[in-house]
């Protein structure tokens, strides 16, 4: 099995609502903690490691780019000993 990453949702504007729907309310934590267990509610739905690995990686992808890291020596960054 291979992550779908094309558009599968009927209606996505409506599950979005949904989503926001069922954080409406929360405080920070609370949403975060809605957020982590909706995510491992689905990811057991998936049950398939690597489908759930693959899809950390897409999510993941354009999140963290090396070239907005600070380099070694700039002004700001820590130097290691």
């Amino acid at each position: 099995m291979t992550l779908i990453a094309e558009a599968q949702l009927a209606h996505p504007d409506d599950f979005y609502e949904a989503l926001l729907d069922a954080h409406r309310g929360l405080s920070e934590e609370q949403s975060q903690l809605l957020n982590a267990r909706l995510i491992l509610l689905l990811a057991n739905h998936v049950g398939d490691l690597d489908v759930l690995r693959e899809a950390l990686a897409a999510a993941r992808a354009g999140i963290v780019d090396h070239e907005c890291q600070p380099q070694k020596g700039a002004a700001g960054a820590k130097e290691s000993t």
